[in-house]
């Protein structure tokens, strides 16, 4: 739903739905026409505030990956005579990720997601395999109604946390030979994506009830857990590229004003200015000590997504859903705006404050 407030908000008015004129081409552009005629400036400033709720996210994102990456690096190297500390396998993830500076090209970035959609589906179909064949020791019982109300708002914002693909619509649907299919593919993916990690995550609960891990590789059996690691690392790696040039490109385009690595993106060439290297060597090494500090994977998601992924995800879309529609809008569609926006508000107040009570007696 919020998706398709966001696309509308992208195309122009006069034409049907799926031969719509599209006028906007960024977040930033959709914001500064909301914002424009309300206050002097205010267009300019509620664009620079929507690129930095886009880079924090996608910050998030990027360090989130590198702590996981660091996690199962330490984990796989273990059961080594001389097991490396938890800093020195950080490191190791650090520069693995390197060659990240050097990406100017969609096209590398698209494969290496590729690869690591390749990797999420080896994951989870070995994961499921192994709890169907502990079918016969599942646990009905498990699947208790009774919610501890503070782990369910962290999880509100880890679920958010894990929808946030809006970010990269603007620029995927742009470059789309077919636009006319883009609402199909959303719908798909989108529908797709919401069975399996339901399905996902109710064969867990039923396989280790209570004792269901944040990291479900901990739960795996020694013999399969080594392999489920290597492909689960493989897919952290492989994950980092794509966030991180999103992040690189708005620093480029919207802050450093660099719009020729930008160009060169799309066009397949060109190298990286000395400003955008150095704005991308400030995003590697800003998430790599976010790694160091953040001690739960789960609470840095669930901040993240109670932060940014309420703000992007359902409180702005129905905002400029509402601001751009309005006058075209039924009665019942701007209640389910008002709906929308008024839950995301709720979830992001009440899930900053769990995650952040969390994040404190942790440290």
């Amino acid at each position: 739903m919020r998706v398709w407030f966001c696309w509308l908000c992208l195309h122009g008015e006069e034409s049907g739905s799926v031969s719509r004129v599209r006028v906007r081409h960024s977040y930033q552009d959709v914001t500064e026409a909301c914002c424009k005629g309300l206050w002097p400036s205010w267009e300019g400033v509620a664009g620079w505030v929507v690129n930095v709720a886009q880079v924090i996210e996608l910050l998030m994102t990027c360090t989130l990956y590198l702590l996981v990456s660091t996690n199962l690096l330490f984990d796989c190297l273990s059961a080594a005579p001389a097991a490396l500390p938890r800093s020195v396998c950080s490191l190791l993830s650090l520069l693995l990720l390197l060659p990240c500076l050097l990406l100017t090209d969609l096209r590398p970035v698209s494969v290496l997601s590729l690869l690591c959609s390749l990797a999420h589906g080896l994951i989870s179909l070995l994961v499921m395999l192994f709890c169907l064949s502990c079918a016969s020791s599942w646990y009905w019982s498990s699947l208790s109604l009774s919610v501890d109300p503070e782990n369910f708002l962290v999880s509100v914002g880890v679920i958010i946390f894990s929808y946030t693909s809006q970010i990269f619509l603007p620029s995927l649907e742009g470059s789309m030979k077919d636009r006319g299919q883009f609402n199909t593919m959303l719908g798909r993916t989108h529908g797709v994506a919401c069975i399996m990690k339901t399905l996902f995550a109710l064969m867990a609960v039923l396989t280790w009830g209570s004792e269901t891990s944040e990291v479900i590789t901990d739960n795996l059996p020694p013999n399969l857990r080594p392999i489920v690691n290597m492909c689960l690392l493989a897919k952290a790696l492989l994950s980092y590229p794509l966030p991180f040039y999103a992040a690189a490109e708005i620093l480029q385009t919207c802050v450093l004003r660099d719009a020729s690595n930008s160009s060169s993106s799309k066009h397949g060439g060109g190298g990286v200015s000395r400003p955008a290297l150095m704005a991308r060597c400030t995003l590697l090494l800003t998430s790599y000590l976010l790694a160091l500090l953040v001690p739960r994977f789960s609470l840095l998601m669930g901040l993240t997504g109670s932060v940014t992924g309420a703000a992007l995800t359902l409180i702005l879309p129905c905002l400029f859903h509402l601001r751009l529609q309005w006058l075209r809008l039924t009665v019942r569609e701007r209640l389910t705006d008002v709906c929308i926006l008024s839950l995301g508000v709720v979830c992001s107040v009440s899930g900053v404050i769990c995650s952040v009570k969390r994040l404190v007696e942790r440290s």
